[in-house]
């Protein structure tokens, strides 16, 4: 009898490929951040306070359709595979970025937008291959790895796109749409599909949207706690590709260049810490005490950015906060392990659901936090207010992520849970 507990067995480079899809994916997305507010301001002939708004705006356009198709996408995976479902979301994303290089008005950038929110399973995707194709001890370090991944695009990214956006404030998106279609060359040739044909299931429309998952996952509490707590973790992140860009403008006067810069010093923070720190970390410290020193951090370093005067001191905060992304893997790792292998995309597509609902209404208070407090009305100036409602948020984590732990010690059986 074929055993479907057991993880799909690929090649020696499965792996490789996913994260080389990931890296190529992230280079795309973060190519255009540093350049974002300056193609605002050209075309809505606004300053930079003022195009705080309409970037939050733009922002929560892709995490309204995200949310609402996230979890259909994760259910097809299901269903038809991964690689699919990889090479549909490259593929669109890579027209979206012609269709905001090419942009007329801001409502074009809406447009664009909402088709890669649409489209947007690539990072949940992954988390799905992911989980199919590694045992559950090993997963803390594999999600650990697509971290890195994530983080790499952002080293180069955001660097290229502030470079680029010297030259044009529309370079960025052309090169971004090479790389999407350079990525979706290499998937469509390259990569293996990883759900063995024994562990797909039919598309459950009623779970298939995000209200449905919701639901489902909600009479799961060895699930749903966890959920909970990483809906805060995304709040509270979303302080950073709501208002970083333009909070540079505003406080230190940056360049797209030196956005872009600051941007891959991140990269490099986040990818060291994902590849080098997170799998170590939940081996000898186990998933509990690793998250909570992820909050403890990311508090600290939400707190230095809304003091930092001088640019010195938000670059001292920076691999502080890079620690933080120890979080997502561990909780990743909790909910993986207790979901069965034909529901690991539905998971992966509630979870990425999560996220968007983050993206719907964090960018607006954030990027309304930071308007709020550097406007010419505000009752006072004070460029960090976003960082302080960000600290705020992701110690609202504490509490769900502790009673998922005791739910668990009390759900499962004949399995203990990292302490």
């Amino acid at each position: 009898m074929t055993d479907t507990t057991a993880p799909a067995r690929h090649g020696p480079n499965a792996f490789f490929f996913v994260i080389v899809t990931v890296v190529l994916n992230n280079i795309a997305f973060g190519i255009i951040i540093p350049v974002v507010p300056q193609l605002v301001r050209e075309l809505m002939n606004i300053t930079s306070e003022q195009a705080t708004l309409w970037i939050g705006a733009l922002s929560a356009t892709y995490a309204v359709m995200n949310f609402l198709f996230g979890p259909l996408l994760g259910a097809l995976s299901d269903r038809f595979g991964r690689r699919p479902v990889l090479l549909v979301s490259v593929g669109t994303l890579g027209i979206d970025f012609l269709i905001l290089a090419m942009a007329s008005n801001i409502w074009i950038l809406f447009l664009g937008r909402a088709l890669a929110g649409i489209s947007g399973a690539t990072f949940s995707a992954a988390n799905a291959y992911i989980a199919d194709t590694t045992s559950p001890e090993a997963r803390g370090r594999a999600f650990g790895m697509i971290g890195a991944a994530f983080g790499i695009g952002f080293i180069l990214g955001p660097v290229l796109g502030g470079f680029l956006g010297t030259i044009d404030s529309r370079a960025p998106f052309y090169a971004a749409a090479a790389l999407c279609g350079i990525n979706f060359l290499y998937g469509l040739f390259v990569l293996p599909e990883s759900l063995a044909p024994q562990n797909r299931r039919n598309v459950n429309l009623t779970r298939a949207n995000p209200f449905g998952a919701f639901k489902h996952f909600s009479k799961l509490p060895q699930v749903s706690w966890f959920m909970l707590a990483l809906l805060c973790y995304y709040f509270a992140h979303t302080v950073f590709p709501a208002t970083w860009s333009v909070y540079g403008e505003i406080r230190y006067q940056w360049t797209p260049a030196q956005i872009g810069l600051s941007l891959g010093f991140v990269g490099v923070a986040a990818a060291a810490v994902q590849a080098g720190l997170t799998g170590r970390a939940l081996k000898k410290f186990g998933a509990k005490r690793t998250v909570l020193f992820g909050i403890a951090a990311m508090v600290t370093a939400f707190l230095l950015y809304a003091i930092a005067y001088k640019p010195w001191i938000a670059f001292i905060a920076i691999p502080i906060g890079a620690i933080g992304g120890v979080i997502t893997p561990a909780l990743n790792t909790l909910m993986s392990n207790v979901t069965p292998r034909d529901a690991q995309g539905e998971l992966q597509g509630a979870a990425g659901s999560l996220m968007a609902l983050s993206m719907i209404f964090g960018p607006l208070m954030m990027s309304g936090a930071l308007y709020a407090f550097t406007a010419d009305t505000a009752p006072f100036r004070f460029a960090g207010a976003a960082f302080v409602l960000a600290a705020v948020l992701i110690l609202l984590a504490i509490p769900p992520f502790l009673r998922g732990v005791s739910a668990n010690a009390e759900a499962l059986t004949g399995k203990q849970l990292p302490e």
